[in-house]
Parts: structure tokens; C-alpha cells; sequence
């Protein structure tokens, strides 16, 4: 049931903004480095890389320079059209097409490169590989200020590995264990309301989920 749901919602979502893509497209092509796209592995379900794809907002070879294949709030990395596609989160939008192929669910554990999936315990890395990864859900509505959390918490590996994939893989694991149509469609939700504004109060949308939320 939750495979036709991914079908139908990015099919949908793919015609529906395609006056959106078709526009960045070309803006992508005249400015910065001239590339459209991005493409990087990340580890899928059944621990099986897949190739996500984004709109790019960063430097060529930006995983070479400053923090690696972390991304931090203000990172010089970013291109100037690319800030603007991270703040609106449009950046994200060709994953669409990774939904609707079959890497991806609308909603899962996101998707991790594979150096910061190996910071999650070797529990939280069967349990969230047993399920699809997704372009949202609740880690990611959790975590929506990562970058901000990594800028000030000096070395971002660091910061990463210690603070926020134990909470994280909490997170995704309590999702895995508790996954329902119910649970999918609130997640969409909450999506929604997290892009929309900068603050949530997270108790009130995750009752009974055992984690801490402080992040800083």
C-alpha cells in the first residue's frame, strides 16, 4: 500500500511542479559552475548504495573542501543560487524521481552518505536499512536545523557522530518499529509544517517516543 501511495504522490508531485524544475533547470545551466544536477551515494534499504539525486547548490568537488560531506549553516561551499534552493528546500525536489523509480519512499530514515551512516550504533544500522529510506521523515523533521547544530559545535564529525546519530538513529528506529498508513501520512504533514515554519513543539507531535531533544 505505502509503494502505490509513493507512486501516485510523486507522479503527482513531478507534474505538479514541473513549472517549478524546468526554471531552475535553466538557472542552474547560466549560473555557477553550469551543472543541473548531483548525484551521490547513499546507503539504501538493505544497506544497498543508490545514487540520490539533488539540484546543485554547492562547489564541484565540494566533499574535497572545508567540512567534507558535511554541510554547515552559512557554508561557503553553498553557490549563491544554491541558498536559496537549500532554505526552500527546493534543492530536493529531483528526488521525486528517486521516489518514484523505487530508491526512495515519501517517508523514511534519510538516506545517509555512507561515512555518516557508519556513526549510527550497528543496531540502528540494521533496523533503519530494513525499511526504504525516504525524503523526509521524523529524524529530518527533528533535525531540520542540522546545519545550524553542526556550525556551532566545532569539529562537525565530531558533532555528527556524537551528538546527533544517536538521536537520530533512536529516532528512525522508533519510526521503523511504529511504521503505519496513519504514521506516513502525519509525517507528510509535519513535513509541511516544518518547511513552513522554523519551530515545532516536537513533544506535542511524537508522544511516548523515549528520546532527548536536546540537541545544542
Amino acid at each position: 500500500m505505502e509503494r502505490f501511495f509513493d507512486v501516485f504522490l510523486s507522479g503527482l508531485a513531478i507534474i505538479i511542479f514541473t513549472p517549478i524544475l524546468v526554471p531552475v533547470m535553466v538557472i542552474l545551466k547560466l549560473t555557477g559552475e553550469g551543472e543541473i544536477f548531483f548525484e551521490q551515494a547513499r546507503v539504501g534499504k538493505d544497506k544497498v548504495p543508490f545514487q540520490l539525486l539533488k539540484f546543485v547548490t554547492m562547489l564541484r568537488n565540494s566533499e574535497n573542501m572545508g567540512a567534507g560531506t558535511v554541510t554547515l549553516k552559512n557554508d561557503s561551499r553553498v553557490l549563491p543560487f544554491g541558498k536559496f534552493l537549500r532554505k526552500t528546500k527546493l534543492n530536493e525536489l529531483p528526488q521525486l524521481f528517486n521516489i518514484f523509480k523505487g530508491d526512495m519512499s515519501v517517508i523514511g530514515p534519510r538516506p545517509l552518505h555512507k561515512k555518516q551512516f557508519s556513526f549510527y550504533s550497528e543496531e540502528h544500522q540494521d533496523i533503519i536499512a530494513s525499511t526504504m529510506p525516504g525524503l523526509s521523515g521524523v529524524g529530518s523533521i527533528v533535525f531540520r536545523d542540522e546545519e545550524r547544530i553542526l556550525q556551532s559545535n566545532g569539529d562537525p564529525d565530531v558533532t555528527y557522530k556524537q551528538k546527533i546519530s544517536p538521536v537520530k538513529g533512536t529516532l528512525e528506529k522508533w519510526y521503523v518499529e511504529n511504521k503505519s498508513i496513519y504514521l506516513y501520512f502525519k509525517l507528510i504533514l509535519l513535513t509541511i509544517i516544518a518547511v513552513a515554519f522554523s519551530r515545532l513543539d516536537m513533544e506535542k507531535f511524537f508522544k511516548g517516543l523515549d528520546f532527548s531533544l536536546e540537541k545544542d
